[in-house]
């Protein structure tokens, strides 16, 4: 991994943390200049580290961020907008070492994340820009990979950002965590937000690697701190994601090769599963089923957890899984949804039963520059014989894709056609 490569994976790793506690600095009207602090420590250290990194990286960012929200803080012109109680204990030299290592102390830190994944589920916005914003300013993620994932463009994804950042400050959001009524509302919002940062880590939108094990880590890591707050009540909808997520991680190993090539589950090897994480998932899935709620993660956990107990591709009770997804169509009948119910159809009532639907779903806007629905139609026209079909597919599929292990996979796919 270059020096490059490493700071990007801090930079990914510590940036909501970081940009948590300039939040609760600046105040909420000041998102924005909490980003762009952070983006000068990382281009600071892009040019002093040259060739040499620090032995401590992380610490290096953190003392750089801590110092650049000092020199703002001072600068008099500025001190009018903020809105954080600990804004005038941070210009004080009796005070202000003590106070900046305290906010960047690992529980702060903690309630401060907290704090802002409810902060940015204002109601004032909607849904998709709450989302998006969770996902820029806590997470990490980079404009290109968080249009990749709402299927949308680079240019629309910015303006509802922009959009977002806009309304907070005209609302004068406050950097708190809400009563228990509003959090539960906003929930939802978080957990989606969540989910979409492991979905990119566990099928990443761009680079060379088609698992980014970083991203699943982080979006298990934030659902825990949901999990551990006493602030929340309703938790069933945080323990069934938290299942599905361990259950899609227990597969990991599984799913790569040594050459870093895509194997898919009927050719993977089950024994390099790893119990701990199914075991971990059966436990969530359980105290998921105990709030007596179903949500949509529930159902994606059950489906996830049958595959993980099936002792091979061949004894996947497809029935089952199939049934789960005709429930699952009645809280969320997206492209998205269909697609994969599509592949159970295969199993159960044949591929050409499949086909139909996957050749209706090209229909659907948010699918049609979605690689995954042509390579799903390729492997169902090479498994009724249709080569020619099958290699248009592959080709419409390889044409949409960025990863150069997808790309690869589906190559391979091309040669078994000829």
């Amino acid at each position: 991994m270059t020096l490059e490569q490493t700071l990007h994976q801090i930079y990914r790793e510590e940036s909501g943390k970081i940009i948590s506690v300039l939040t609760k600095i600046f105040g909420v009207s000041n998102i924005q200049m909490a980003e762009d602090v952070l983006q000068d420590a990382y281009i600071e250290a892009l040019e002093k580290w040259g060739n040499k990194m620090p032995s401590n990286p992380k610490a290096w960012l953190y003392t750089v961020a801590k110092n650049k929200a000092l020199n703002i803080v001072n600068r008099k012109k500025y001190e009018v907008e903020y809105q954080s109680e600990v804004t005038h204990l941070l210009t004080s030299d009796w005070t202000m070492n003590g106070v900046i290592d305290q906010l960047f102390s690992e529980n702060e830190i903690k309630d401060d994340q907290l704090k802002m994944m409810f902060t940015c589920c204002t109601p004032e916005i909607n849904t998709d820009s709450q989302t998006a914003l969770i996902l820029k300013t806590l997470c990490g993620f980079g404009i290109p990979e968080i249009a990749k994932a709402y299927l949308v463009s680079e240019d629309t994804l910015n303006k509802r950002l922009v959009r977002a950042r806009k309304k907070i400050k005209e609302n004068r959001t406050s950097f708190e965590i809400p009563g228990v009524t509003e959090i539960n509302k906003r929930l939802s919002v978080v957990l989606n937000a969540i989910y979409l940062l492991f979905n990119e880590g566990y099928s990443a939108s761009s680079g060379n690697k088609i698992i980014r094990f970083e991203l699943c880590l982080e979006s298990i890591r934030l659902t825990q701190l949901i999990i551990e707050s006493d602030l929340i009540e309703s938790k069933g909808e945080a323990h069934a994601l938290l299942a599905l997520m361990n259950f899609n991680a227990s597969r990991f190993i599984a799913r790569i090769s040594e050459e870093g090539q895509i194997i898919t589950m009927e050719n993977q090897d089950r024994s390099k599963w790893d119990k701990n994480l199914i075991n971990t998932g059966i436990h969530h899935l359980n105290k998921s089923i105990e709030f007596n709620a179903v949500s949509n993660y529930l159902i994606l956990a059950a489906i996830s957890a049958n595959h993980c107990s099936s002792p091979t591709f061949k004894e996947t009770n497809w029935k089952q899984i199939l049934s789960l997804y005709d429930q699952m169509l009645m809280i969320d009948n997206s492209p998205i949804i269909q697609l994969n119910r599509a592949v159970a159809i295969s199993m159960v009532e044949g591929e050409g039963k499949a086909i139909e639907l996957l050749e209706f779903l090209k229909g659907e806007k948010d699918l049609i520059k979605y690689h995954r629905l042509y390579s799903t139609l390729g492997d169902l026209y090479f498994q009724i014989g249709k080569s020619t079909e099958a290699v248009n597919e592959y080709n419409n599929a390889l044409e949409l894709t960025n990863i150069e292990s997808e790309k690869t996979w589906i190559l391979s796919k091309i040669k078994k056609c000829k």
